[in-house]
């Protein structure tokens, strides 16, 4: 089958990359020449801007776009609505707001073009292992490319999961990833706790190893965590400082407007912002009030 691949990095590369192994015919463009080169050195073809792709493309046309959520997949998307024909299709495989999509899949109706949004999870581990996708939009539109998603997704899943209408792909991955963020600190916080027992003297590395197996807390989270011990076992080439995307942030607004409580989600979320702060002022509050009421002894910061 013939795609259009839209923004070329590591994961829009290595989808790429798969779709070539399974024979499809795709045709790619990124801004950064050196990203289209090498995906044409593994066998796909060049282009230089969206309208160059579209040529290269016979009708019906599919386009995955692969680019970051907001601004670029705003402009990507309008873009390719006065490119694209009525019947062609329009995936947007990144983590875009589900309420962004739905807003999105209404204005490209408007030119006859479908689009799906596919939740994409598996990051560089899916060129070997698959991905996981739920992709929302047209039914008619997802089986039309279900070949694609066939190839891109593990056997097991048979071309991913349709889940339902437009936005519900990304909403889908919205909560997936919130889940993500609890579960990740709840790793974090165990294995914390195992470390502060220093009587122990507890290697946290054949711990996880030990873990990964029977265990009814064994998941690939877990997997990957024992690898990173075994590099490097108290982690001390790292920071603390962890990021977000902006899916939790979407998961905890979710929750608010439903009325679904959702507390460790919400807190994973509140500890990841606590990460990036350095002697925080809420800290120090708490430290002047403790003093104030009781006179206990703080800790005065260095050079004071």
């Amino acid at each position: 089958m013939q795609i259009g691949m839209v923004g070329l990095g590591r994961m829009g590369g290595n989808m790429t990359k798969r779709l070539l192994r399974d024979g499809h015919e795709v045709v790619v463009f990124d801004p950064n020449p050196d990203a289209v080169n090498e995906l044409i050195g593994e066998g796909a073809s060049g282009s230089g801007s969206l309208d160059e792709l579209a040529s290269q493309l016979s009708a019906p046309r599919t386009i995955w776009v692969m680019v970051p959520a907001g601004e670029i997949t705003e402009n990507t998307v309008r873009s390719l609505a006065s490119i694209l024909d009525s019947g062609d299709t329009v995936i947007d495989g990144g983590n875009s707001n589900y309420k962004e999509t739905i807003r999105r899949s209404e204005m490209l109706a408007e030119h006859g073009i479908d689009y799906l949004d596919c939740g994409t999870s598996g990051g560089i581990w899916g060129l070997d292992n698959g991905y996981c996708l739920t992709v929302g939009g047209s039914r008619d539109a997802y089986d039309r490319n279900r070949p694609i998603f066939r190839t891109l997704a593990p056997p097991e899943n048979d071309g991913g999961l349709y889940v339902g209408p437009s936005g519900s792909g990304h909403y889908v991955k919205m909560i997936h990833n919130g889940i993500e963020y609890g579960m990740m600190q709840a790793y974090a916080e165990g294995f914390e706790l195992l470390a502060a027992k220093s009587e122990f003297g507890l290697d946290l590395g054949p711990i996880a190893e030990n873990w990964r197996y029977g265990s009814v807390i064994r998941s690939w989270l877990l997997d990957l965590t024992a690898d990173e011990f075994s590099e490097d076992p108290k982690l001390e080439k790292l920071s603390s400082y962890v990021d977000d995307s902006g899916e939790g942030r979407w998961t905890v607004d979710a929750s608010v407007e439903l009325a679904v409580p959702a507390p460790v989600i919400a807190l994973a979320l509140q500890m990841r912002f606590r990460s990036r702060q350095e002697n925080p002022l809420g800290g120090r509050a708490l430290a002047a009030m403790r003093n104030a009421f009781g006179g206990h002894a703080v800790r005065k910061s260095e050079g004071d």
